[in-house]
């Protein structure tokens, strides 16, 4: 039996955040990533095109052998996870935002989730609420600036300081003690929001609980550990981002353009 591998698509580079934590987990599986930074946000784009991107991508990645896909994109998930799963034949694991875990360990009784505008605005979230945190009260803020910020390689500094304090305000006023990270490109930023946030706020993502998704569906964890990673946008950026956001992982990705 050939060796399974993983293909991942996103709106841009924020689904690095969850390979990492795959690749952690599983090291010698190989990958295939693909971020639609060209198309990105998606978080302001229609369920229709949504589809119509990811299924592009789906469609190509399936192409390459890959076993299953992650939707590493929780706008993604959210609006297009369904359609793909009734339209092509390999597993999707989707991104849900780790509303249950915060809801499940709060002492104040209020959660915050920062996200895009296409999550917060999808009946798959709504849903996720009110079957996960119905006694608890649900914080969203949508928080556009974000992604464009990691897009953009600016991960610290004043930009990324003054987006955290107007982006968790009003989660922060309502007395929430857990922040979930709706949007995988937000992972990047952890580090400053959880030097701004108060001390008692514990920050969560869903990159963890993914992988572990990731590693009960693969029968064949052996290969050679190959990382491919492709993009729609500028292969210059993601050669720049890729060292930044990786670390030691992305030196020993391939880096490609990909033209649907």
């Amino acid at each position: 039996m050939a060796s399974q591998k993983v293909g991942f698509l996103d709106s841009g580079v924020g689904g690095l955040s969850v390979l990492l934590e795959v690749r952690s987990l599983l090291p010698h599986v190989d990958m295939h990533y693909i971020g639609d930074s060209a198309w990105c946000p998606y978080g302001t784009k229609s369920t229709e095109v949504i589809c119509e991107r990811v299924g592009k991508l789906a469609e190509y990645l399936i192409s390459q052998d890959v076993s299953l896909i992650v939707v590493a994109c929780n706008s993604a998930t959210i609006q297009a996870v369904d359609w793909l799963r009734s339209n092509y034949p390999v597993p999707f694991v989707g991104t849900e935002p780790a509303v249950k875990p915060a809801s499940a360990r709060t002492q104040t009784g209020v959660i915050g989730v920062l996200a895009t505008e296409a999550s917060i605005g999808g009946k798959k979230f709504l849903d996720l609420i009110h079957s996960a945190a119905e006694n608890v009260e649900v914080v969203t803020q949508a928080c556009p600036g974000f992604v464009k910020l990691v897009e953009n390689g600016v991960l610290s500094g004043p930009q990324v300081e003054e987006a955290v304090r107007t982006y968790t305000q009003k989660i922060i006023d309502k007395g929430a003690d857990f922040i979930v990270l709706g949007c995988t490109h937000y992972p990047f930023l952890r580090e400053t929001i959880e030097n701004i946030v108060p001390p008692g706020i514990t920050v969560i993502d869903s990159g963890a609980s993914i992988a572990r998704r990731v590693d009960s569906l693969l029968s064949d964890k052996t290969g050679s550990g190959q990382l491919l990673i492709e993009t729609t946008g500028d292969l210059d950026r993601l050669k720049t981002l890729v060292p930044r956001l990786l670390g030691d992982i992305g030196k020993s990705a391939v880096l490609s353009k990909y033209s649907d």
